[in-house]
């Protein structure tokens, strides 16, 4: 008999806002815009994408597109995304740089 198995979707275990958290910071770890813009939709998905894209200003459809794997989201986007699900984007300075102050390109 074949092992009968269900498509996993992370929205359906993201509950609280501390679950929204951890999994944001993991996606945000990588530094991968296409990892970003994919974890922002599983969140918005798991707390309603019309309530989110309405909160963030921009249309359900339009949310869809700009959060997927292929996406490409605007910086406003993003950030309207993030105060929709009651989170903000802040600059933290990396470990390697906080006594110098210097930066690499």
């Amino acid at each position: 008999m074949a092992l009968k198995t269900l498509p996993f979707d992370a929205a359906d275990y993201i509950e609280t806002a501390e679950d929204v958290a951890y999994f944001l910071e993991a996606a945000f770890e990588d530094s991968d815009p296409a990892h970003i813009a994919s974890a922002l939709g599983v969140v918005a998905r798991s707390k309603g994408m019309s309530k989110v894209a309405e909160a963030a200003g921009v249309s359900r459809q339009a949310l869809y597109k700009a959060l997927s794997r292929e996406g490409n989201p605007e910086l406003s986007t993003v950030l309207g995304v993030l105060k929709a699900l009651g989170f903000k984007l802040v600059p933290e300075r990396l470990p390697q740089h906080a006594e110098t102050g210097t930066h690499t390109t």
